[in-house]
């Protein structure tokens, strides 16, 4: 017979439930359920309005057209120059001088010339160049480093060039000077020394293609070069007015023109001018836009390409998201068949009804204006349907409800409910519009409004 004594069952204890445990299960799954919803659910976020502005700003890189002439070199030599680019000239002024040799430089080197160092006013020069290329500088467009070289150099060698010419006394008395061949300005003009084949250049000439810098070339006329006879030397702009033009789309170019003169400022230097506006449309469908100014041509003498923005608008009023602005139909009715009834005397429509026995009686239904034109108002429809009659007051007169109209609002919640607003837009971007204030039916400041429109229903309750 087997042995059962040293066989151990092992005891399974019955599940207890107790009222602790079932309240903290219907808790954990209340819990469970209401997160679920809240990530399910889409939140209505109010927004407060405010006062406040937005400014059109547009941005171009436009083309500088300047009143320019070439001067060719009559002279085969060296070059060298004594006037100092971006500076004015006058009839007779010294702009520079052709060595036929060579040895000026040599001469200069060995003779008692003086000392060619640069004062206060000339490094102060250097330093304004260098800190306005810092300020200005792009990675992306690295080839301005070379235009900057350039300019450096350009500028080093000719103020040196001009402390070489209070030494002239020194250089009259050798033989070498009469291989020197000084040469003044004719006109009287704006000095720079590069050229780059937009000399000319009109508003009529104009094509997509002159806005294409990667193909754009500059020859800059360097110090101590040797030239030819008939090489340019320098150029002269000779005139203060100038133009700044920008490709544009029609619209904008009949809304400047429109204007007459828009506000520009120069990013290079922040500073803002007026510009008279003309347009033209070439052959290709390309429309442009010039700006003309009577100043500051000096200061960008030696720019072609200008970055310029456009300061367009600044309208001020409350502002608001786009995301808060919808679109909603309403009933339009005519003035007089409006009137106020009822226990609260509040706006409404005489609608004709009919009873069991179907005889038309009148009942006064409470509407809510929205919006009024000269002859008519904007009336909810939640409680209108179309093809209903109302009645004009103190008259049989009946008109049967069918033109609707759509209105641009927002809903205020400041009563707990979403309540379209109708707003009227002064001016919008990509993230705002301005609005205006104080209207009849429309926001204040500080009112509440949806933040997301797409996030409520018309007169949907809102739970905070």
């Amino acid at each position: 017979m087997a042995d059962n004594r040293n066989k151990v069952t092992k005891y399974r204890r019955p599940l207890n439930l107790n009222i602790g445990m079932l309240i903290f299960a219907a808790i954990f799954i209340y819990v469970v359920i209401g997160v679920l919803m809240y990530f399910r659910t889409e939140h209505i976020v109010g927004y407060s309005v405010k006062e406040g502005s937005l400014t059109s700003n547009s941005i171009f890189t436009g083309i500088a057209l300047r009143t320019e002439e070439i001067i060719n070199s009559s002279d085969a030599g060296y070059i060298n120059y004594f006037a100092r680019e971006g500076e004015r000239v006058a009839v007779g002024n010294l702009v520079y001088a052709v060595d036929e040799t060579g040895k000026l430089s040599d001469y200069i080197n060995t003779n008692e010339s003086g000392e060619n160092s640069l004062s206060d006013t000339d490094l102060f020069e250097l330093k304004s160049e260098i800190t306005s290329f810092i300020s200005r500088f792009d990675r992306t467009e690295f080839s301005d480093v070379y235009n900057f070289k350039y300019n450096v150099e350009g500028t080093v060698l000719k103020l040196s060039n001009y402390n070489i010419l209070a030494n002239a006394d020194a250089l009259n008395g050798t033989s070498n000077t009469s291989l020197i061949n000084y040469r003044y300005a004719g006109k009287s003009g704006i000095v720079s020394y590069s050229v780059d084949g937009y000399e000319g250049l009109k508003l009529e000439d104009m094509t997509a293609d002159y806005f294409d810098q990667k193909n754009y070339e500059k020859k800059h006329l360097v110090n101590n070069e040797l030239i030819a006879g008939g090489d340019p030397v320098y150029k002269l702009s000779t005139n203060e007015d100038w133009s700044i033009v920008i490709q544009v789309d029609e619209e904008l170019a009949e809304e400047l023109l429109e204007k007459e003169y828009v506000e520009v400022k120069f990013l290079k230097n922040q500073y803002t001018s007026w510009g008279e506006v003309d347009s033209y449309t070439n052959g290709d469908g390309d429309t442009f836009v010039s700006l003309t100014f009577t100043n500051s041509m000096i200061t960008f003498c030696t720019d072609r390409f200008i970055e310029i923005e456009l300061l367009l608008e600044d309208e001020k009023g409350l502002k608001i998201p786009n995301t808060s602005i919808v679109e909603k139909e309403f009933y339009i009715v005519p003035k007089e068949y409006v009137t106020k009834g009822g226990n609260s005397g509040k706006d409404g429509v005489l609608l004709e009804t009919y009873d069991e026995n179907g005889s038309a009686t009148t009942e006064f239904v409470e509407t809510t204006i929205y919006d009024a034109t000269d002859t008519e108002y904007y009336l909810d429809d939640s409680v209108l349907r179309s093809g209903n009659y109302i009645i004009k007051p103190e008259s049989t007169q009946k008109y049967a409800i069918s033109k609707t109209g759509s209105l641009i609002g927002v809903y205020n919640i400041n009563k707990g409910y979403a309540d379209f607003k109708q707003v009227s837009i002064l001016y919008q971007n990509d993230e705002y519009a301005i609005v205006k204030s104080n209207t009849v039916y429309g926001l204040n400041v500080y009112d509440y409004i949806v933040l997301d429109a797409s996030t409520v229903n018309d007169n949907e309750f809102i739970y905070e």
